[in-house]
């Protein structure tokens, strides 16, 4: 997600931390400055050069802005909190939405809630300890379920620290073009250490704010969906990760020697958890990186990293709000992507380079690969990548990953055109090396140029020769290379980006030149100069600042063949902001404003121009500088190469470092230690340049360059003989290795080199095993040992001489020069160390051991043992050692000059110089790649040959001579810093050690190192303009173990060209750094002064002495004095821990400042009395005038136990002496209160009264007034206390922190201060040492008068109270908890109080809170006690647990102490009137006029007097009138007399604590820097030597009252006809049902309305909900058991508010949804009269009602009983449409009125208030299955009728035709049958006749 700032002319929200701030998600949320953002660049930061002079320290003046606070990049506690509010317009019908968050792994889920506009108000908890960066990279997903709907997710990352009270729109995670699916309203941040939780305000109109202008966006942009397209086209350089085994056998069987690089690359792109080269984030968005990781593909194995890193949107977008006072043209056009300054993110084509573990590949697991993964700085160049991203506002990608096109590799070619650069880097030194070893050797790299174990480059002189170390005699080993310098050269090939370089380097070089100036101008508000002086510094910074700006111009683009489309605005951007600068310092100029206070915007300048200077596309590796020590790489060094990097556009384009010298101390890989141990020192001079401008090296080169060609001859012994029989596969002339074979003649030099001599015989090679190897110049050094009896005569030691190991070697005397070395000089004893006169330092042993572990320069009685130093130089002699043989017994085993009986192999080096031609200069360094060539074998002419095999092992080796060393002299001067510290001071090749100050953690030296006889190489000129570093190294002498580094702190010598300048070094503070963190800081200065050979007497002074060897300061360096005096309240000790298993019983106390001691009386019993019996000390002493050269106070508390110990069991140390300083004769306010001032008096006797007469409270007043009212009407809710309000009673002040921390308060230090004692450190080793105890006191500094005759000032501490134990009750009021961290899995908490004073404490445990983090304890405890032995009180928070153990919450301590002797009178607090009754009756135990009576005396002042009859008073040379406090006061019945209100609201005028609620954090020691909630409370203190105090407050929680909601349901009206009946019809069976929420188990619905044919329904139907319910808060109290299983039962607080849903019935499957409405009862939706005006306009209206025009009116709970016809609402096809009306009586009831208006549910009796009658329903409204009559009646008879009866007549005339039709038949044949009967009756007769 993407990083948005806003235009600079938006206006800032209200809920904005800080006006001004970058908003980056918009709205109110804001970047805390105390975060560092999460993401890398490109390449890290060089090597800074610490210590320069006059550096910023803590002594410093600090600015008034916030500044941004670097996080240590380790784990840490972080704590995020994410409290989910409420809901909105969720979709879905009856939906039960619950929220789900994931944070970091951990998910937490709120409560099952109902309906589209839930109430959650939940808040959780994650505690991670991470680091920084990967919490970066996490993010918060809100998930909002619901069984019938889809899932919506809104990540939002955690790059801010505070989101509140916002509105986040939810979406659906897999459609995102489906628009909104609701809002969810969160608040969330994070809390890291020592940050205090932001405070959430709710506004009283908030639960009603507009959504739109409060959604989590940016102000005035609309979010819309964009396409990142990454474009990955190839990389380079990567280097191998798989095991090489199967080539690795080709090569044993003669296959192919060319290895392939055994690597599968592929590449991984992530985006706000999306993981592919496409992506669509929400823009403007949250995220800001883009992280690019290369894995190598394993089929078996998971897939390794080979290098991380991002690509931070923050830097490659802009929104045009950066640039301050250009706002018109600088609105970022969102639609086109085009503005002025703003622009889409963009970036390449252009390489991005990955570092992380050292390229050398191993079977074996990388210790270093989370450095692959971007955790850490790389240290190693591990490839580069090619990349292109583009930004598209429109459209969707088809694929998320697909080929890019070959036009666009086309065009991204001209983006890879190579130019060949050169780097050379002369080594002048490598020193402080602590662990010699094996031979140590230089590597210098820049890409895979120069990797020695690289086979894909050329081979390149890029490593140093191998060398041993030497030690310097003191403490640490260096390098002697003496005047021949070790050179290594590099060509390499990269992409020519010198126009964004260039640019980068000149905005570095105006915000070097702004920062010296901001340092020199804050030295000197430090060091308190004059006004005069100071304008005239800053007049020069501004000035400086607009001329550079005006001369500097960064390069114009055009003519630059490869720039992007980044390059241009990145351009543009950069223009316009210096512009803007250059403005702003001219209009700083013009107008008169204070120095002081323009401090801040100068800073801000600083950091614009630093941040102007980040160069995103910068695609030149780093150059990387590695020591190895034999084949092990061990430190390492990285330097940005634009640092280094040659310029021909101007001067300042060049780097910083570009031909300069500078020092550099490396560190190891990964170092867990984080610096604590140096592994080198080295002063290195670095040019890179282009192939093209290489002869303006030689302008920055010294000294002369020359190479040799080298190669062996190797000879094996055989048959007692050297020969080359037997030398195997050997050859008689080869390599370093012996498997390259060489010949001299085949040897030329190239081309701009010559020979410069034949071939001669040098054995130098450092892989030798003595310690000269390879030095041309060597000093010789035994020690020699004697020892004695304690206090006897010293005798030669068993083993006389021995080396610095103690190892025996042989009598100096008989020791012969070796071959080819002649001595410098004869033996001399080395007195240039920490030893005494004679050179001699002594030490003790202690068993086991036989030796000594540590030597001092002291000689002691007990000491057995001493030993001092003789050396010899000896020097290389010109014409070298004629035979020059190295031997060895086998082959590849190391090298040694003395042959041995068992030596076989011999070798010895030849070597031929090459010098360069006089045309080209030392830039002919640069020639020699691959220019050493030779001539093969004609065998292998054929064959192919690895890049490295012509050469071998043996590169060029390229060396630097200075023909001219000069010698110069250092004086160290340390005078103030740590136990028993001493310091190494270390300059080159020399070190010294300072003496050691015993038990002390402010040791005060006052000592200067003289560093004799330096030798230095090279230009002096050059020397003065970067002089070598002075490195000092402060270590705790232990008499057992090893010594302990305490820290570490660089300064820069002012060095000295000619002795006879009248320049003096200056002493600052420079800070002592130990594992990365500030640890102290010593006073410091050097001077570096050349010395004249010839003359010696134009060298300064030598200092004077303390002691032998020991000097001084000396005159002006050390400060300038004067005489001060120092007043020591010396009050008590308290809490001391018990020291080497023994409590502290009998303590005193010694104060040190200047070298000056005072000591305290003996305390007799700190058990009794832990105060001091002589309570003031007092002290003379020299301080310097100036502020900054002030020494601490260092104080010491010794415990005097038996035998004459007297051990130091705690000590302090005060930095800074000016919050002490005073003027004696001015006279001060007394230290003491009121209280302490009586307590401090005679004894006498005191009465107190109090007036008997008391008027009585009303009842109503006392149910509607309470201490809670006058709790929130301080606050400012008026909703919960408005009768209050009404009554003028009082009010109290809320703070919202700690009342110590209230500035007008002083912290309630003003009698005396709590300092902490210390002692070592803690249990982890942290150099933060542990808490042992505390000391009571405080101090006063004047000056006094040199003339000893005139009279001392004034004592400071007068009338200072007895120090005696006092008994005091204690009443602690406990009000409430807010936002405690949560420790059951419920993701709550159940509190209860626990508080401990001395040895009595109070478990609350009975009284604890269930399933909650923001308990409302109102408890109030009364103790007793004594002070100051019981002086602090301890209030703890715990976590209820049935079956475990309980759990700690937090806890908060209060000084009670403090609070008594304070002036302030923070004892008890002020009210605002003198009231004799009521709940703001007068607690105190004096009177207001004894209070200010006991105030005048301690002033000074004469004592109040009345007149008036108390209506006016004078005091302190003021009247004062009642009138005047009470002219618009109601005066109330409580109030007492005037005599008593009057002096009371004086003593209001004079700066006490008033009556109050503080608000304390509570911290556990689980996570001591985190907050784990906070506690609203107070606390009141009595002594009972005062008499009885008055009441106490009643502050017990309000009680909720008991109501009733009586809704009785008349009908309902165009219901949605659900069904269709089995004649065709539309119907529903209609009931309603209804319930407030949190109490659904109390769900009551009416009766069914059946076969509703129209929509109407008739019920007269009552609900009855009764609910608890708190007027004050207008909330419902909800008390239920979450679970079954649940032990307690859960308060929820509710709004009161009644659902109501219309259902369809039916029986044989589940009832239909028709419709809701839900009723708010405190902002009723009013109703309509009648059906026809009922719609859901209405609803709408209200929702688009302003917060601040709701009335009152519009609230049940003030009408008491409403009647009307509300809408209800259904979604259908993603709308809202009307699913009816319904016709309901609202009606509320107090507990106290059902009684006497008693009804029953539904139609039940009592049936009255009012009775409702059966409804009268249609005929048709019944069941069909269970009335089968009515069924036939009221259905089909009524709608069938006439068709029945038709029905029936067709039966009738079908059933006559059918009997017709079957009667007919039978008729017909009947008929038939007659005739032919008929026919049978003819007469015979007639048949005879015929």
């Amino acid at each position: 997600m993407i990083r948005y700032d806003p235009p600079a002319n938006a206006a800032p929200k209200p809920n904005d931390p800080q006006e001004g701030a970058t908003a980056v998600e918009g709205g109110g949320e804001e970047r805390d400055e105390d975060f560092i953002d999460g993401g890398q660049s490109g390449c890290a930061g060089g090597v800074s050069s610490n210590g320069q002079p006059g550096n910023p320290n803590q002594r410093l003046v600090r600015s008034t802005r916030k500044r941004n606070r670097p996080l240590a990049n380790k784990p840490q506690d972080f704590q995020i909190r994410v409290r989910i509010i409420e809901g909105r317009q969720l979709p879905g019908n009856n939906i039960k939405p619950v929220v789900k968050v994931n944070v970091c792994g951990q998910t937490h889920r709120t409560r099952i809630r109902r309906g589209n506009n839930p109430f959650f108000d939940e808040m959780f908890f994650y505690n991670v300890n991470m680091l920084p960066l990967d919490l970066f990279d996490q993010s918060i997903s809100f998930r909002v379920n619901n069984p019938s709907m889809e899932v919506n997710v809104v990540p939002v990352c955690l790059t801010d620290h505070s989101v509140m009270r916002k509105w986040l729109l939810l979406n659906d995670p897999d459609d995102y073009s489906s628009g909104a699916r609701g809002y969810l309203k969160v608040s969330m941040f994070i809390v890291g250490t020592g940050d205090e939780p932001p405070v959430e305000k709710r506004d009283v109109s908030d639960d009603q704010d507009d959504i739109e202008s409060n959604l989590l966006m940016p102000a005035g942009v609309t979010l819309r969906w964009v396409t990142l397209s990454l474009k990955v086209f190839r990389a380079e350089d990567i280097p191998q990760m798989d095991d090489a085994f199967a080539q690795s056998v080709k090569d044993m069987f003669g296959g192919d020697g060319n290895k392939k690089n055994l690597v599968d690359p592929f590449v991984e792109a992530r985006f706000a958890e999306e993981c592919q080269p496409r992506m669509e984030p929400n823009f403007p968005s949250m995220c800001e990186q883009i992280k690019l990781t290369i894995f190598d593909w394993d089929r078996l194995t998971r897939n390794d990293s080979i290098g991380t890193t991002y690509l931070n949107l923050g830097k490659i977008a802009s929104s045009g709000g950066e640039i301050e006072g250009m706002y018109d043209s600088m609105i970022f056009e969102w639609k086109t992507g085009e503005s002025e300054v703003g622009f889409l993110p963009a970036f390449g084509p252009c390489y991005v380079n990955l570092y992380g573990s050292p390229r050398e590949f191993t079977g074996l697991l990388d210790p270093y690969e989370e450095l692959n993964y971007g955790k850490g700085e790389g240290v190693a160049y591990r490839g580069r990548i090619l990349v292109e991203l583009s930004t598209k506002l429109e459209g969707k990608p088809d694929k998320t990953v697909d080929a890019i096109p070959s036009d666009d590799i086309l065009v991204a070619q001209k983006y890879q055109r190579r130019r060949k650069y050169c780097l050379c880097a002369v080594f002048h030194s490598a020193s402080m090396l602590q662990e010699p070893g094996e031979p140590i050797q230089f590597e210098v790299s820049i890409g895979n140029y120069g990797n020695k174990l690289d086979t894909t480059c050329k081979p390149l002189s890029s490593t140093t020769q191998y060398s041993c170390a030497v030690f310097d005699g003191n403490h640490y080993y260096y390098l002697p290379w003496a005047d021949t310098k070790p050179v290594v050269v590099i060509t390499s090939f990269w992409e020519d980006i010198s126009h964004r370089l260039d640019a980068v380097n000149i905005i570095l070089y105006i915000s070097e030149r702004l920062q010296s100036n901001i340092t020199a101008m804050k030295t000197a508000i430090l060091a308190k100069a004059s006004d005069n002086c100071l304008a005239e510094i800053w007049l020069k910074l501004v000035n400086q600042l607009i001329d550079d700006l005006d001369r500097f111009k960064v390069p114009d683009l055009e003519g630059q063949s490869n720039l992007t489309a980044l390059d241009i605005q990145i351009k543009k951007l950069r223009d316009n902001a210096l512009q803007t600068i250059m403005e702003g310092a001219d209009c700083m100029r013009d107008e008169p404003a204070d120095i002081k206070d323009t401090l801040v915007d100068i800073e801000g300048w600083l950091d614009k121009l630093k941040q102007l200077a980040d160069e995103p596309q910068n695609s030149m590796p780093d150059v990387i500088i590695w020591m190895l020590r034999g084949e092990t790489r061990v430190a390492y060094s990285r330097i940005p190469a634009h640092q280094l990097l040659y310029s021909t556009y101007s001067e300042q384009a060049c780097g910083q470092f570009c031909g300069r010298t500078r020092t550099i101390l490396m560190q190891y890989p990964m170092d867990k230690n984080k610096g604590l141990k140096v592994p080198v020192q080295i002063r290195v001079n670095v040019w890179l340049g282009l192939s093209a401008h290489e002869k303006k090296f030689n302008t920055f080169s010294e000294g002369t360059f020359s190479v040799f060609a080298e190669l062996y001859e190797n000879q094996a012994y055989m048959l007692g003989k050297w020969g080359t029989t037997g030398l195997g596969l050997r050859h008689k002339y080869s390599d370093v290795t012996g498997k390259l074979k060489l010949k001299q003649e085949y040897f030329m030099p190239p081309r701009g080199w010559e020979w410069e001599g034949e071939w001669f015989i040098d054995p130098e090679k450092g892989l030798l095993t003595e310690a000269d190897a390879g030095h041309t110049e060597f000093i010789d050094e035994v020690f020699q040992n004697e020892t004695r009896f304690p206090g006897g005569e010293w005798k030669p030691a068993a083993e006389p001489y021995a080396d610095v190991n103690g190892e025996k070697t042989q009598n100096p005397g008989e020791m012969e020069c070796p071959a080819g070395w002649s001595w410098e000089a004869e033996w001399a004893v080395d007195d240039n160390r920490a030893v005494d006169e004679k050179g001699w330092e002594y030490g003790i042993t202690i068993p086991p051991d036989e030796k000594p572990k540590s030597w001092v320069p002291a000689e002691k009685m007990y000491h057995v043992h001493r030993r001092r130093r003789v050396v010899r130089p000896r020097k290389r002699s010109a014409a070298g050692d004629p035979e020059g043989w190295e031997f060895s017994s086998l082959i590849g085993w190391k090298f040694h000059r003395k042959v041995r009986s068992t030596d076989t192999i011999r070798r010895r080096r030849w070597r031929r110089k090459m010098a360069p031609a006089d045309r080209l200069g030392a830039s002919a360094i640069f020639k020699l790649e691959g220019a050493l060539g030779v001539d093969t074998d004609e065998k292998r002419k054929d064959e192919k040959v690895d890049a490295s095999k012509p050469f071998g092992a043996n590169t060029p080796t390229v060396s630097c001579s200075f023909d001219s060393e000069y010698i110069m002299k250092i004086t160290h001067n340390v005078f103030d810093l740590l136990l028993d510290p001493y310091a190494h001071v270390s300059f080159l090749h020399m070190s010294q050690t300072t003496e050691t100050m015993k038990a002390t953690l402010n040791p005060t030296w006052d000592q200067t190192l003289i560093f004799h006889n330096m030798e230095i190489y090279g230009d002096p000129q050059n020397i003065a303009h970067y002089p070598p570093d002075v490195v000092l190294e402060f270590y705790d002498n232990d008499q057992v173990g090893k010594h302990e580094l305490l820290g570490r702190s660089t300064c820069v010598p002012l060095v000295k060209l000619n002795p006879g300048m009248d320049q003096t070094p200056q002493l600052l503070w420079s800070p002592i750094t130990h594992k990365g963190r500030r640890a102290g800081e010593v006073l410091v200065a050097a001077e570096l002064i050349l010395m004249d050979k010839g003359i010696g007497m134009d060298l300064p002074l030598v200092p004077p002495k303390r002691a032998e060897n020991l000097y001084m300061v000396p005159q002006g360096i050390r400060p300038v004095v004067q005489l001060m005096a120092i007043e020591i309240l010396a009050w008590g000790l308290r809490n001391m821990k018990t020291y080497q298993l023994a409590t502290v019983s009998s303590p005193s106390l010694v104060v040190e400042c200047g070298g000056e001691v005072v000591q305290s009386a003996v305390i007799k019993n700190m058990k009794k009395s832990p105060n001091f019996p002589g309570s003031v000390l007092f002290l003379k002493v020299l301080l310097p005038k100036e502020e900054m050269y002030t020494p601490p106070i260092v104080l010491k508390v010794i415990d005097h136990r038996p035998f004459g110990r007297k051990p130091v069991v705690g000590q302090c140390t005060i930095d800074t002496l000016e919050e002490f300083r005073c003027d004696p004769y001015i006279i001060q306010k007394s230290s003491m209160s009121s209280k302490v001032a009586l307590m401090a008096a005679s004894p006498r006797d005191i009465r107190i009264d109090m007036e008997d007469g008391r008027p009585v409270l009303e009842t109503q007043e006392k149910e509607t007034v309470d201490w809670w009212s006058k709790f929130y009407a301080s606050i400012g809710d008026q909703e919960k206390c408005r009768p209050y309000l009404k009554k003028g009673y009082d009010t109290l002040k809320v703070y919202d922190n700690e009342l110590e921390e209230i500035p007008e308060f002083k912290q309630l230090t003003d009698f005396c201060r709590t300092f902490k004692l210390k002692r070592g450190k803690n249990e982890d080793g942290e150099d933060d040492p542990s808490v042992v105890g505390e000391f009571k006191g405080s101090f006063k500094v004047y000056p006094l008068s040199d003339d000893p005759g005139v009279a001392l000032p004034p004592r400071q501490f007068r009338e200072l109270p007895k120090s005696g134990p006092q008994e005091c009750l204690v009443r602690i009021y406990v009000v409430r908890g807010i936002n405690l961290q949560p420790k059951d899995n419920n993701g709550q908490c159940d509190p209860y109080m626990k508080i401990a004073l001395g040895k009595k404490s109070i478990e609350d445990r009975d009284n604890y809170l269930p399933n909650t983090t923001n308990p409302v304890f109102g408890r109030m405890f009364e103790m007793t006690c004594f002070l100051p032995e019981d002086k602090d009180l301890k209030i703890s928070v715990y976590d209820y647990d049935l079956l475990s153990r309980d759990e700690k919450v937090g806890e908060t301590v209060i000084d009670l102490e403090n609070r008594l002797l304070s002036r302030f009178g923070s004892y008890c607090g002020l009210p605002q009137t003198y009231c004799i009754s009521g709940i703001n009756q007068w607690r105190d135990q004096l009177k207001p006029s004894q209070i200010l009576q006991n105030l005048a005396r301690l002033k000074g002042v004469p004592p109040p007097i009345t007149e008036d009859d108390g209506n006016t008073l004078s005091f302190n040379g003021e009247q004062y009138t009642l009138a005047q406090f009470e002219a618009n006061n109601e005066i109330h019945q409580h109030l007492g007399p005037a005599n008593e209100r009057l002096p009371l609201h004086v003593l209001r005028t004079q700066g006490l604590v008033p009556e109050h609620v503080e608000t304390r954090t509570l911290f556990s020691s689980f996570q001591p820097q985190l907050s784990q909630g906070r506690l609203q409370m107070w606390v009141d203190v009595y002594p009972k030597s005062m008499g009885l105090p008055g009441p106490p407050f009643d502050i017990a929680p309000r009680k909720a009252k008991k109501y009733f909601l009586r809704a009785v349901v008349w009908n309902t009206t165009d219901v949605i006809l659900d069904e269709t009946s089995i004649t065709g019809e539309h119907m529903s069976d209609i009931y309603v049902k209804g319930w407030m929420p949190g109490m659904e188990e109390d769900k009551q619905k009416t009766d069914v309305h059946y076969r509703s044919l129209d929509g109407d329904g008739n019920f007269n139907w009552r609900f009855i909900f009764g609910f608890e319910y708190l007027p004050a808060e207008q909330l419902c109290l909800v008390s239920k058991k979450e679970h079954f299983w649940s032990l307690d039962k859960t308060e929820f607080r509710i709004p009161p508010k009644l659902i109501v849903q219309i259902w369809d019935n039916d029986k044989f499957s589940l009832d239909d949804y028709l419709g809701t409405v839900e009723l708010d009862l405190h902002n009723l939706t009013p109703p309509a009269k009648t059906p026809e005006k009922c719609g859901l306009g209405m609803m709408e209206v209200m929702l688009d009602a302003e917060p601040h025009k709701s009335d009152l009116t519009n609230s049940l709970f003030a009408q008491q009983s409403v009647r009307g016809w509300w809408p209800c609402v259904i979604e259908q096809d993603g709308k809202e449409v009307l699913g009816g009306k319904v016709e309901m009586t609202l009606e509320i009831v107090a507990e106290n009125e059902v009684d006497g208006k008693p009804a029953g549910k539904g139609r039940d009796e009592p049936n009255m208030n009012p009775k409702l009658d059966f409804p009268n329903r249609p005929d048709t409204s019944f069941f069909w299955f269970t009335n089968p009559c009515k069924t036939m009646k009221l259905i089909l008879c009524r709608r069938f009728k006439c068709m029945f009866i038709g029905l029936i007549l067709l039966i009738l005339v079908l059933l006559f035709i059918g009997i017709l039709l079957y009667s007919l038949p039978v008729r017909t044949s009947r008929r038939r049958i007659e005739g032919q009967i008929v026919l049978n009756k003819i007469p015979i007769k007639e048949i005879t006749n015929r």
